[in-house]
């Protein structure tokens, strides 16, 4: 299949076009501003389905509106019946469709245009009223508060917010992806306005909290829920627009005779995430917990876990190494340690399933001692 894309290097056709290019089923052709009405012309005769994202949304001159959405349009429609094309078209719209501005009044235009064209033709017409979209490669200050958002926060600029509580509707780029290529597919025969699942609406004061704790969260280590649904989302954006020299960051390590021990990740209702070394002959631990449970995972090295019951004194050695990944869970009752007992430095990840309390730790100091 080929497939125009008009205004291919904007942001919503950037992401078209990265998910395409896994596609080995599909040819892309690029319509952008440095093309002509010559080139669309030859594109079109070259395609079989068109998404139509090219368009004007903030032009020094107002009339450009008009030109770069309405009339753009009907020249494509109008090449299309040149060439006696009935193919789909996917077209990008807007929400503000219904707003009394010019450039509403340009993307109303459009859409009558394709709603004709589909009428007269019979060519299957998909039209997306987009609310806001985000996410990766959006334009600050140009394609919508979230992109300028996430820009400045990330780059520690200030930011402008006149209405806290303004709620705004929001959309995801990968979602909008999403349903254009199941459109592509097949999969979507429902023609004329199409819709994005899920929108997701949010105020401006609680999105720019939710920027800020992504950003704080480098300092606390205490991930925010970026595991799915709006805030993975934001996430996903929100890292985009770091730079490459922003990409690590570096979190304390705690050292003594023993080894090292550094906290990666922190999260607010699973535990939190860290590793520590031990030189050879050194035993760590040595305490038991009431609720706290962990997960030791021995990554390099050799290491004999130890455990006593508190109460009956029944024991249990286990051993464990680098070379074959075994978790080992510690049981709530039960003193334990962990022993270094080969030749290396053993290097060990640690996961409990809460955030270290220093006013709550629940550890308590108790030493294994030695097999009955």
């Amino acid at each position: 299949m080929r497939v125009l894309i008009t205004g291919a290097n904007g942001f919503v056709g950037k992401n078209l076009q990265l998910h395409l290019a896994e596609r080995g089923d599909v040819e892309v052709l690029c319509f952008t501003r440095e093309h002509t009405q010559v080139d669309l012309l030859q594109m079109v005769a070259d395609a079989d389905l068109v998404f139509h994202l090219a368009g004007v949304n903030r032009p020094q001159d107002p009339a450009e509106f008009m030109q770069g959405n309405a009339d753009l349009t009907k020249a494509l429609c109008d090449t299309l019946k040149q060439l006696n094309k009935a193919i789909p078209v996917v077209y990008s719209s807007s929400i503000q469709v219904v707003a009394d501005n010019p450039y509403g009044a340009s993307k109303r235009a459009a859409e009558d245009t394709l709603l004709a064209f589909s009428k007269e033709t019979g060519a299957p017409v998909f039209i997306y009223r987009l609310a806001n979209v985000f996410g990766k490669w959006a334009r600050p200050n140009y394609n919508s508060a979230v992109a300028t958002f996430c820009h400045n926060i990330s780059q520690g600029l200030p930011i402008q917010i006149n209405d806290p509580s303004a709620l705004i509707n929001l959309v995801y780029i990968d979602d909008v992806v999403k349903s254009f290529l199941q459109v592509m597919d097949g999969q979507l025969s429902q023609t004329g306005f199409v819709e994005i699942s899920p929108q997701y609406q949010m105020s401006v004061g609680d999105l720019a909290e939710q920027l800020q704790a992504f950003k704080d969260s480098r300092d606390s280590l205490v991930t925010e829920n970026v595991g799915n649904g709006l805030i993975r989302a934001l996430y996903s954006t929100y890292v985009s627009y770091l730079r490459p020299e922003q990409f690590s960051y570096q979190v304390p390590k705690y050292g003594d005779e023993r080894g090292v021990f550094s906290e990666m990740l922190k999260t607010k209702d699973a535990g939190q995430f860290s590793f520590f070394t031990a030189h050879p002959g050194i035993t760590r631990g040595g305490h038991y917990h009431h609720s706290k449970t962990e997960k030791f995972l021995v990554i390099k090295g050799q290491a004999c876990f130890r455990f006593r019951h508190m109460m009956t004194g029944e024991f249990y050695e286990l051993r464990t190494s680098g070379e074959q990944p075994e978790i080992v869970e510690t049981v709530t009752g039960w003193t334990h340690d962990i022993t270094n007992v080969g030749d290396v430095e053993m290097i060990v990840m640690l996961w409990a399933n809460e955030i270290f309390d220093r006013e709550n730790p629940d550890t308590y100091a108790c030493p294994v001692g030695t097999a009955p």
